[in-house]
């Protein structure tokens, strides 16, 4: 797997569509993924519309791209963020792209640059259309960038039962599993997030798969050793009977 601080990016922000006050949340995720070596927030700067975004552009050296807006309901802002991407991704300097907006219009971009063999990773609200999320191979909810009170969290932590989350774990664990049934934790959470790009422990209140695996009432757990005389273990699980 190739190190994280060597992963090039392009962080291209539809400003129109992405809230200027998770500037710093949103590239600290970022970093999680990779080095953000390009960083563009596109829309018209000459309006009103952005002035939120513009004491952030300095502190965190995004650079602004100037798109006026020609006609009326017409965006403009979108033509330019895709004509800047495709030339990016020629130049082929880069190992992937970051896309911040929830706007449905990203979705054919998205597919092109994983079809350059160029990762994708998706930043939008939770009312991005399904079809730009399932475009990313990666799609982070900028809800959960936000700092969440104690009743939110618990709330989030009492619905990790709900029935969107069931299908997804347990068919996880059957995909993987060995005969017996059990399952590495680890290879649960790599074919969920391929199958599943909006999927994120946080979503539910939780900062780690572990940590939510073992509050969900239907999954057994088994801690194993691993034979080097550590006190290091795998974890397994299963679907309970």
């Amino acid at each position: 797997m190739q190190n994280k601080n060597t992963v090039k990016l392009a962080v291209l922000i539809d400003a129109d569509n992405a809230q200027a006050s998770l500037a710093a949340e949103l590239l600290a995720e970022v970093a999680k993924f990779g080095v953000a070596s390009i960083k563009r927030a596109y829309g018209d700067w000459t309006t009103t519309n952005l002035k939120q975004w513009k004491e952030h552009l300095n502190k965190y050296a995004i650079q602004p791209i100037q798109q006026f807006s020609y006609t009326s309901g017409k965006n403009a802002t979108d033509a330019s963020l895709i004509i800047d991407a495709m030339d990016i991704l020629h130049e082929n300097s880069l190992d992937g792209f970051c896309l911040v907006s929830s706007d449905s219009d990203f979705t054919r971009l998205a597919t092109r640059i994983r079809e350059s063999g160029l990762i994708v990773y998706g930043f939008g609200e939770k009312k991005t259309p399904e079809a730009f999320i399932a475009a990313c191979d990666k799609f982070v909810f900028t809800e959960i960038l936000r700092e969440k009170n104690e009743v939110e969290d618990i709330q989030n932590k009492d619905e990790s039962n709900n029935a969107e989350l069931k299908p997804i774990v347990t068919s996880a664990i059957t995909a993987v599993s060995k005969d017996d049934g059990w399952a590495r934790l680890s290879n649960v959470g790599n074919y969920i997030n391929k199958n599943n790009p909006s999927f994120d422990s946080r979503n539910y209140g939780y900062d780690k798969l572990g940590k939510l695996i073992r509050n969900l009432n239907y999954i057994e757990i088994d801690e194993r050793q691993f034979n080097d005389d550590s006190t290091n273990v795998h974890i397994y699980i299963r679907i309970k009977d």
